[in-house]
């Protein structure tokens, strides 16, 4: 039996609306094998517990630990050689990406996100070529990399069963290409093995071989509307209640796509999902920048939730999602870092301050994002969008010891006024050389810079070294492809919509 008291000079386990949190100065947790079972003062557990190993030195805020609500890579698009671009430009550009180790991958990810403070990622796997048996073993490689570094991980790959590259039907692009094109980008294409049967096969396989751990879960991904044909619709929704399985779905992130939804439905994205019963608690609809009011009052209704990816939003031009909107109706949002963000990494701190500076709409009212909301959609509203649910993204006792401690000096030296409230302070100057600490399931995964599990100097070497060899001569020809296919993907958008109608709204007077 493992039991232990994480000490804190302040104990944040969670918010209790827009403006308050649950706050214990001198505050510890008692955690016993990995499950909260008591928070009070570090004295009175100290008292009762005196043989009990004590973590932190009373030196240090602690919080539950955070949640990435939208994740998909290790070496970012960037690193890869893929620049910002707007989104339906940037998939060609993307076709330039290695062939990569992705246990490797995923760890130097990982390495990131735990040292930020995150303990749970959503990981939500894409763009894989192949057969069934070779996209299994690319995922088992992805969720042992979590695994082995101690975080939890909710997994799912994302079915696409249609338009692999813009938003129509792959054999109708490759018409539209030249000849010395039509034969590269159909190779392309021949790629993606993995249809339908394959892909409820694949969550099958690994639903019932790692749902049970206790760190790991696996979800359903319908890729996003333009992806996924009615059948996989269907299909993905009567498994989802069948095995009570959450999805996170991608969904009108640019006004194109809120364009293709009107173009195939006669309505938005929302209205036509809503036809096969997918809203509700366990849908999530990644990004969501260009939902209209209808649409917000549909999800406040059915409980759906949204995860907010403000970085990404930011850098592919996507626009603002009207996440005060969000906040105003009651549904549960979560922050999302997608492939990386705004600096190229995956810092929760960071990205926690941009999402309470990007939404700061002029007025005097009270609808700006506050730091009890920005730390509830980093924690519990990210956790409600998972497949560990209610089990993690606050500290109370019967829920996991996920936690994170912060250095109090870090935040408040050389000088903090009194006057200024510790989660102010946190959310706004806590730096992730200030983490001390990350635990997960009461283990400690990351102490004061170093990995706990995996050797992490050794990793990025043989990821460094793996990288330095020459590029094959398959990763040569999807570069050449990229090249010569980014102006007929330009072309095909140019004109796509009357961009007068496809205004974003910053104020809850506005409609889409």
């Amino acid at each position: 039996m493992t039991t232990s008291i994480v000490r804190g000079k302040y104990v944040i386990t969670r918010a209790l609306d827009r403006h308050r949190w649950e706050q214990i100065d001198g505050g510890a947790v008692l955690q016993r094998d990995g499950i909260v079972v008591e928070i009070a003062s570090y004295d009175d557990l100290r008292k009762r517990h005196p043989d009990v190993p004590v973590i932190g030195t009373g030196d240090q805020v602690v919080l539950p630990g955070f949640v990435n609500g939208h994740h998909h890579v290790g070496l970012t698009p960037l690193q890869l050689g893929s620049p910002d671009m707007p989104l339906e430009l940037w998939f060609a550009t993307r076709l330039v990406t290695r062939n990569l180790d992705l246990y490797l991958d995923t760890l130097y990810s990982a390495f990131e996100m735990i040292a930020s403070g995150i303990t749970t990622v959503q990981h939500i796997h894409g763009w894989m070529p192949g057969v069934l048996s070779e996209v299994e073993a690319k995922s088992e490689d992805v969720i042992r990399a979590y695994e082995d570094i101690g975080m939890r991980a909710s997994y799912c790959f994302a079915l696409r069963d249609q338009n692999h590259l813009v938003y129509e039907a792959n054999q109708d692009f490759v018409n539209r290409v030249p000849d010395e094109v039509k034969p590269l980008l159909a190779k392309h294409f021949e790629r993606f093995k993995m249809g339908l049967e394959d892909s409820m096969l694949l969550f099958s396989h690994l639903h019932a071989k790692h749902n049970p751990k206790e760190r790991v879960k696996i979800q359903l991904a319908p890729a996003n509307l333009h992806w996924c044909s009615d059948k996989a619709l269907e299909a993905l929704a009567t498994c989802s209640h069948e095995h009570q399985a959450p999805m996170h779905m991608h969904l009108v992130e640019t006004a194109y796509q809120k364009e293709y939804a009107k173009r195939r439905g006669g309505g938005t994205a929302v209205d036509y999902i809503d036809r096969f019963q997918m809203l509700g608690p366990l849908m999530t609809l990644g990004h969501g920048v260009w939902l209209s009011e209808p649409d917000l009052e549909r999800l406040a209704e059915t409980g759906t939730n949204i995860c907010h990816n403000c970085s990404s939003n930011f850098r592919l031009r996507s626009g603002v999602a009207a996440l005060n909107r969000f906040e105003a109706m009651g549904i549960n949002t979560a922050i999302g870092l997608d492939e990386a963000g705004i600096n190229d990494d995956r810092d929760m701190l960071q990205e926690m301050r941009m999402v309470l500076r990007a939404h700061r709409e002029p007025g005097i009212d009270d609808r700006v994002p506050t730091m009890a909301q920005v730390f509830r959609m980093a924690s519990e509203g990210g956790a409600k969008t998972t497949g560990f649910g209610a089990k993690i993204g606050t500290l109370e006792p019967g829920k996991a010891a996920d936690m994170v401690l912060l250095d109090w000096q870090q935040i408040a030296y050389p000088y903090l006024d009194v006057l200024t409230p510790v989660l102010d302070a946190v959310v706004q100057r806590a730096k992730t050389e200030g983490v001390r600490a990350v635990m997960v399931a009461g283990e400690v995964v990351y102490q004061d810079g170093k990995f706990t599990k995996v050797d992490r100097d050794a990793a990025l070497k043989q990821l460094s070294d793996i990288m330095k060899a020459d590029l094959t001569d398959e990763e040569l020809e999807r570069r050449r492809l990229s090249k010569l296919v980014l102006p007929h993907v330009k072309a095909f958008y140019e004109g796509y919509f009357d961009p007068e109608s496809h205004v974003p709204y910053y104020r809850p007077s506005s409609r889409i």
